[in-house]
């Protein structure tokens, strides 16, 4: 159980912090700028979207493991290689 967890805290990092370095970065930059025309928004605003949908799917793929690696303890369900 220890091991999962572990796991899930290593990838949800390897997730989180790039993400929040990355949108960081952006902010940054278009305050920096000075302000962003609509086109700027919109680009900003579908980038977000994109990290929104990829986090959310690597969300999926870290719960994923942590239910293989649950089921693979001693003790615990096991499954059938794949």
């Amino acid at each position: 159980m220890k091991e999962a967890l572990i796991v899930a805290i290593v990838f949800g990092s390897l997730v989180l912090i790039p993400a929040v370095i990355g949108l960081t970065i952006v902010i940054s930059i278009r305050l920096l700028k000075g302000g962003a025309s609509r086109r700027d928004q919109a680009e900003d605003s579908k980038l977000i979207q994109e990290i929104y949908q990829g986090l959310s799917r690597m969300e999926q793929r870290v719960e994923t493991l942590e239910t293989i690696l649950l089921d693979r303890e001693p003790g615990g369900r096991q499954h059938e290689k794949f």
